[in-house]
This record gives structure tokens, C-alpha cells and sequence, in this order.
């Protein structure tokens, strides 16, 4: 029964790094919403898209390289230069922030005050877009993303819980950095949206468009402003996941699994984002470690959305997300 207990405690500790992982790509969706009121179904391949150019920017790799080729019958392939992890990353998040740029030029400005509906459309629109801009852009073979983050078992935690349960737990390096991170980002993103001027006026843009602009806020600045910390959320996802998993087509797929965090977390709080993300990490895996041989196993490709059909029956706004009451 002991031994049970140990191997359920770090099946739980593991789900709660999980859960780290899957909050990391949910907070991108909450600030969007939060801020504007539309859902970004695009915040899944931003985070690809991000890691893509990531990679390419890191590796010297000549954008287009396969469309250059196929147009002039040329090899290009790389620059020849490998670029120093930092250098890389600040050049990709000033590629995130001119595709926030291009977004609200493009599609955001001519939807102001559309139905939710047609800005969730749009959204969709644009994920299938950047999708296949990045295949095109960067190629779609898998790609390793290194930065230097540290990765493989984590000795102190595996000295310490064998010297406490004599057994010594696997807890990846790279989840506990992403926890960290994690922590880290929602410290920030919850004082800048609660103390500073700019997180205010989200607010008031998410409400109405119409009263925004009217006291004078710039709808066009707070949409660039919002997509741009969207994308560097979601190139600190992808940064994680591809480091932890190689850069792959599959990796936008990640959204799928955020949207139940966001059902339990609310869809309006940042912090609600990280709670919803470790209650489906632990909830998953101690569901397929208790329950899974009774039943055949396989629970974690479905635990998270029954339970997000469990909240949604009896709390739809979520643990933390604001209760919604019309008057008539």
C-alpha cells in the first residue's frame, strides 16, 4: 500500500508539471478573451509558428528556402551562421509582434464591433493561414529546438524523495523550469493587468468597443498590444514543448488540451489558468494511474474534457471566471 502511495505521489508531482505545460499555451487564449473578447483559436499554431521561426532564425536557415528552390532551381538551405539562443529569441519576438502588427492591419481593424462569432471565424481563418505560411516559410520536416535549457532528471529532487520515500522520483528538469516560467508570467500578466494603465484599457475594450474609443482609448494600439504579448506567450510555449518534444506540425495540436484548463480555470483570469492547468496535469494522471487498468488504460487522451463537461454543467464561468447575469 506504501509503494502504491509513493508511485500515486509522483504520479501526481508529474502531473503537476504537465499541467505547467498545458497553462503556458491556456494563458494565451485568456489574454485575447480577457482583453478583447474573442476567442483565439489561433493561439495553438502561434506558438508553432513561433517555435518555427525560433529554430530557422537559430539555425541560419534561408526563409522560403523550398519555394526559392522550386522557383529558380537553386540549394539554398542555410546562411552558413548559427545564431547565439538569446539573439535568436529577441529577433523572434519582434516577428511576433510585426505579425500582431499585420494582424490588426489586416483583419482586426475591419471587424470592430462584428459579432463574436464572426471574430472567432476570423480567428480560425487565421490559424489554418499561419499554419500553412510556416510550412512554407521554414519547411515541414521536424526540427530540434535547443536554447540550453536543461533537460533530464533532476538529481536533487530524486536524492530527496529516495532519502524520504526510498524511492528517488523522475522530475524533469525542463518541466521545472517551465513552472517557474509559469509562475513568473502570471506575476506579471496579472499586475500589468490589474495596476497599469494599458491592463485598464484592455478591460474597457473587452467590455465595448464603442465606449472604448470614445474616452479616447486607441483600439488599434491595445489590439497590437494584446497580440503581441499573445505571441510571446506563445513563443514561451513553443519554446517549451519543442525543447521538450522537437518542433512538429502536431505541436498546435496543444490547444486542444488547453481548452479544457480554460473551462475549469475561467476564461477571464490569468491565474485561473494555471490552476485549471495543474488540476487536469494531476487529475489525468492519477486518473490513469488509479482507474486507467480497471478500464483498459488510454484515460488521458479523454480525462480532461470529461471533467470539462463535469464544470460545465455545474460551473460554466469556471473556478475563477466572472459569473455572467442578464437582466431582461
Amino acid at each position: 500500500m506504501l509503494e502504491q502511495l509513493t508511485y500515486a505521489s509522483e504520479a501526481a508531482l508529474n502531473g503537476l508539471m504537465a499541467g505547467v505545460m498545458y497553462s503556458l499555451v491556456a494563458l494565451g487564449f485568456v489574454l485575447i478573451y480577457k482583453s478583447s473578447g474573442v476567442f483565439n483559436y489561433a493561439q495553438g499554431v502561434m506558438a508553432l509558428f513561433a517555435a518555427l521561426t525560433l529554430v530557422g532564425i537559430q539555425n541560419g536557415q534561408v526563409p522560403f528556402a523550398h519555394l526559392i528552390n522550386a522557383m529558380t532551381g537553386g540549394h539554398l538551405e542555410t546562411f552558413g551562421w548559427q545564431v547565439p539562443a538569446v539573439l535568436a529569441i529577441l529577433l523572434t519576438i519582434g516577428v511576433m509582434v510585426g505579425m500582431a502588427i499585420a494582424i490588426e492591419k489586416l483583419v482586426l481593424k475591419h471587424l470592430v464591433n462584428q459579432a463574436p462569432i464572426i471574430l472567432f471565424m476570423a480567428t480560425i481563418g487565421l490559424a489554418y493561414f499561419l499554419e500553412g505560411f510556416g510550412d512554407v516559410m521554414w519547411g515541414a520536416d521536424i526540427k530540434t529546438l535547443d536554447v540550453g535549457l536543461p533537460q533530464g532528471i533532476n538529481e536533487t529532487v530524486e536524492s530527496l524523495t529516495g532519502a524520504w520515500f526510498g524511492y528517488g522520483f523522475f522530475i524533469d528538469n525542463l518541466d521545472i523550469v517551465a513552472a517557474v516560467v509559469s509562475v513568473a508570467l502570471v506575476a506579471a500578466l496579472t499586475v500589468f493587468s490589474q495596476y497599469s494603465k494599458q491592463g485598464r484599457a484592455l478591460r474597457a475594450v473587452a467590455d465595448d468597443h464603442q465606449a472604448a474609443l470614445s474616452v479616447g482609448i486607441s483600439l488599434r494600439f491595445i489590439w497590437i498590444l494584446v497580440w503581441s504579448i499573445a505571441g510571446f506567450v506563445a513563443l514561451v510555449a513553443g519554446i517549451m514543448w519543442g525543447s521538450k518534444s522537437g518542433v512538429q506540425f502536431s505541436l498546435s495540436l496543444i490547444a486542444l488540451k488547453a481548452l479544457p484548463v480554460l473551462m475549469l480555470g475561467g476564461f477571464t483570469s490569468i491565474p485561473g489558468a494555471i490552476v485549471g492547468g495543474l488540476i487536469i496535469g494531476m487529475g489525468e494522471k492519477l486518473f490513469e494511474f488509479f482507474i486507467g487498468p480497471m478500464i483498459g488504460g488510454a484515460t488521458e487522451n479523454w480525462f480532461a474534457y470529461v471533467l470539462a463537461l463535469i464544470f460545465l454543467v455545474f460551473r460554466p464561468q469556471g473556478l475563477f471566471g466572472e459569473r455572467i447575469i442578464e437582466r431582461v
